[in-house]
Parts: C-alpha cells; sequence; structure tokens
C-alpha cells in the first residue's frame, strides 16, 4: 500500500543547456534552450524529474534566474511532504510572486512522484486516458521565400498542420504567407502566431488581408498591455484569436474570457507555473466553451512528456503545439518518455512521466545539490 507521506531528502538541480540550430520569433533568437532540470528525491527511494524552459523575452526569466531561485525552492522542500502537492506549491507562490517558469519544473516533479507512488502513468493519475495527438510544426522567422521553401520541406516530411511565426513586419507577413500557402496548396492547416509583434493598426490589416489563406487562428497578435483593445479586434478580425502571453493563469483565462477577447487559450508550462495551474485554465476555459492549445518553450522530451500526459487528462484541449524538441535541437538528453511517429505523439504506460535525464548528457551540466 502506498505510504501517506513521502519526506523530501534531496533536491538535484541541473543547468540543462540544450544546443540548437538558431529559432527566431517577433521577441528574439535563441540558439541553445535555456533548460534547467531537476530532481527530487523521496524517503519512498525514488524521485521525481522536472523540467522547464526559460524563454527570456516572453516570460522574462532566464536560465540563471531560473538556476537561482530553484536553490532557494528547494531549501524550502527539505524535510517536506511531497504528496502534499498544494502545500509544497503555496510555499513556492509565498517566497516569490511570478517566476513560473522554473516553478513548473518543481510543479511537475511533485506530480512525477505522487503518480509514481501511485503506481500509475501520470495520465492516469490525472484521470485521463490516451487519445490521438498530431503535432503542429513551427516555422521561424525569416524571408518569405526561406519561409516557403520550408513549409515545402515540412509537409513532404509529412506535417499536416504549421504554425507560422510572424510579427516582424505586417505587410511582409502577409507576403510571408502568400508564398507558404502557395507553395505548400490548400489542404494544410496553418495557424500563426504574432508573438505580440503588431500594434492595433497592423493587427487589423493584416487579419483582414490574411483570411483568404484559410488561417486556423492567430495566436497574440498585439503586446498585452492592449488587452483592452482585444475585443474590438475580435469585432473586426476574419481571423479567430488565440491568447497566449495574455493568459498566465486561470484569472487571467477568466478576464480574458468574459471581456470577449479570445476564441481559444494557449496553457503553456511556462507560463502557467505547472501543471496545477494549468488545469485551472482548463477547466475555466472549458466552463465557457473556449478550446486551448498544449503550447511550450524549447523543452526537450522530459517536459513533453509531461505535457502529453495533461493533454491525455485535459479533453478542452483540441489544438497541440508539442513540436518544442523538433525546432533545430542538437541532442535530445532524454530517456524514455514521449515518442514521435511522424508528426503524432504517443508514451508508454511507465509509472509517472516516464522519462528522464540520459546520465550521460548530465555529467555535462553544472549542478547543484540542496539536502
Amino acid at each position: 500500500m502506498a505510504s501517506q507521506q513521502l519526506i523530501i531528502t534531496k533536491i538535484d538541480i541541473y543547468r540543462f543547456s540544450i544546443p540548437m540550430e538558431p529559432f527566431t520569433i517577433a521577441t528574439g533568437t535563441m540558439d541553445y534552450a535555456q533548460n534547467v532540470f531537476i530532481r527530487v528525491h523521496t524517503s519512498g527511494g525514488f524521485y521525481g524529474v522536472g523540467e522547464c524552459s526559460a524563454f527570456p523575452p516572453i516570460v522574462g526569466e532566464t536560465q540563471d534566474t531560473c538556476l537561482v531561485v530553484a536553490r532557494s525552492f528547494a531549501k524550502l522542500w527539505i524535510a517536506e511532504d511531497a504528496l502534499d502537492i498544494l502545500a509544497r506549491l503555496q510555499q513556492l507562490h509565498s517566497l516569490i510572486a511570478n517566476n513560473t517558469t522554473i516553478k513548473s519544473a518543481f510543479d511537475m516533479a511533485l506530480y512525477d512522484i505522487a503518480a509514481k507512488n501511485a503506481g500509475l502513468p501520470l495520465y492516469q493519475f490525472l484521470g485521463g486516458e490516451k487519445r490521438a495527438v498530431e503535432s503542429d510544426i513551427t516555422i521561424g522567422i525569416a524571408a518569405p521565400n526561406v519561409m516557403a521553401a520550408k513549409a515545402i520541406h515540412f509537409k513532404q516530411s509529412g506535417a499536416n498542420i504549421l504554425k507560422v511565426k510572424l510579427g516582424k513586419n505586417a505587410i511582409e507577413d502577409v507576403e510571408r504567407i502568400r508564398m507558404i500557402r502557395e507553395a505548400i496548396g490548400d489542404e494544410m492547416k496553418i495557424r500563426i502566431d504574432a508573438n505580440q509583434g503588431w500594434s492595433f493598426d497592423d493587427a487589423v490589416f493584416a487579419l483582414q488581408a490574411l483570411d483568404q489563406y484559410a488561417i486556423e487562428f492567430c495566436e497574440q497578435p498585439m503586446r498585452t498591455w492592449h488587452d483592452d483593445r482585444l475585443p474590438e479586434l475580435m469585432q473586426r478580425s476574419p481571423v479567430k484569436i488565440m491568447a497566449d502571453e495574455s493568459v498566465y493563469n486561470h484569472h487571467d483565462a477568466r478576464k480574458q474570457i468574459n471581456s470577449g477577447s479570445c476564441h481559444y487559450v494557449n496553457i503553456k508550462m511556462a507560463k502557467s507555473g505547472g501543471i496545477y495551474e494549468a488545469k485551472q485554465i482548463h477547466d475555466v476555459a472549458a466552463e465557457k466553451g473556449i478550446a486551448c492549445m498544449m503550447g511550450g518553450m524549447l523543452e526537450s522530451r522530459i517536459a513533453l512528456s509531461a505535457k502529453l500526459h495533461f493533454v491525455y487528462a485535459s479533453p478542452n484541449i483540441k489544438f497541440y503545439d508539442m513540436d518544442t524538441c523538433m525546432l533545430g535541437h542538437l541532442e535530445d538528453p532524454c530517456v524514455g518518455g514521449v515518442t514521435y511517429k511522424g508528426y503524432n505523439l504517443a508514451i508508454s504506460n511507465a509509472p509517472g512521466v516516464g522519462a528522464d535525464a540520459d546520465e550521460a548528457f548530465l555529467k555535462k551540466c553544472e549542478w547543484w545539490a540542496v539536502s
């Protein structure tokens, strides 16, 4: 029988830098994934894993800030009960506001521990069941002809859904999509993400001009400080709007939905702080009939595995942007975990998250132990 308490004995924290091909969005370019990996060891003789991916231009955390805060978090948790998830998360929130990226790694480790303790894969622990999950594949910002060539490459590789990064220049953005749609034909879905890059006027222009190219939806057209103008944009845009950076938590989701500011919501662990708050966002959106997408930053297959479990347990997640480790990671530091068949994701029924870090990769990482 599962024990009623699992005491946290030690936490290992790793600078989990994954080299990658440069990836550009409206807010910046990344040439390595700025990740952090943790192992939370328990009195049960097993540990939980967590991983997060810092994307400084979006969430405001760097790998270094995550590592400093992680050491403070770890000290709080030593000798505490890993199975009291809400109490452990509240300790983190009481210590520091925001910092949702590093919080998500600690949240994930708790859920991994709880599911392993119950002898269940995480999706079953969360009350879910497996279903078909097909990810889109993302095209970063480049010259229109370069992006069109990339779209053809992805089509030939079996992709059915493209996510295209825009937001640098509205006129060029329309040309980017025109060339991509011309290159790939009509059968592939195209969704776009401006990453807050447009002004209100640019957004109106671009979305009205892009309607002819059968755009599934547009993520985050404007900076969050223009959220008050989203209801007007919703009225003027023929393309559906998905909130991304405008929704970090379920309070944001409630405000965006109640004000008529979005058709859909993008859930990311790096914004929500992990699985617990992601579930709250999912449920608020589900109550209002607003479908969600599972998104991410530049996580490896470790965090991606946790996200797939969460998707299986979250029927209101209808869109899948789960290509984070297909965006040019030059190393795969994960053992076990999620697998891709083309762009379709699957995972075994191993207990917990079912993924861990490769020991050979960890030996190359700077690390800290808190006990």
